[in-house]
């Protein structure tokens, strides 16, 4: 009996340990975007805060998942006037839809350190399936409290008028700022303590 015990956590521990728990670390993280303006030149701005979660699954990548929200309200592109008017009700209208959400809906491995990850993003109260273009995760390393961390990144195209995101007429017969938004984020990630 103690054998037939034995066996059976040999085969169940190592499917345990293969799935963790990590938090996005908001410090050592950031989402940031870049889109054209009049065509000829890039725009770039950062979101100053994403947190989240992320279940990750070594052995069997497509059984991870991930859960992300990004604070609309801290958008920086380094010049007030245009951050003042991109979270007004002439863009992402932050007063109303102050977070952007992202939860997986699929894992993909890709070849050796690449995933596609897809899942339904939520922007300017609108939800659309994206699929983001990840790089890692890194190795697992040390803290400086000795905490394990990992990093990855990922990036994504988005139409921004699937998710409602257009100026007046005027301004878009410019067209002053492009169609097509490119998204990146570089998250650090924390392994959660398990609860005692």
């Amino acid at each position: 009996m103690k054998r037939l015990l034995a066996f059976a956590l040999a085969l169940v521990l190592p499917a345990l340990a293969a799935a963790s728990n990590w938090t996005i670390d908001p410090a050592h993280s950031a989402t940031s975007f870049s889109v054209k303006h009049l065509v000829i030149s890039t725009v770039r701005g950062v979101f100053g805060k994403t947190t989240g979660t992320v279940n990750l699954d070594d052995q069997d990548l497509a059984k991870s998942t991930v859960e992300a929200t990004v604070d609309a309200t801290t958008i920086d592109t380094r010049v007030q006037k245009r951050d003042d008017d991109l979270k007004s009700p002439n863009f992402l209208d932050v007063a109303k839809y102050p977070t952007i959400t992202f939860k997986s809906t699929s894992v993909e491995p890709e070849g050796t350190g690449k995933l596609k990850l897809t899942g339904d993003l939520t922007l300017h109260g609108v939800t659309k399936p994206v699929t983001f273009e990840v790089t890692g995760p890194s190795e697992v390393v040390k803290g400086m409290q000795g905490e394990q961390r990992r990093a990855v990144s990922a990036t994504a195209r988005i139409n921004r008028h699937d998710f409602g995101l257009n100026y007046s007429k005027a301004i878009e017969a410019g067209p002053v700022v492009g169609d097509m938004v490119d998204l990146q984020l570089d998250a650090e990630l924390v392994k959660a303590e398990p609860k005692k």
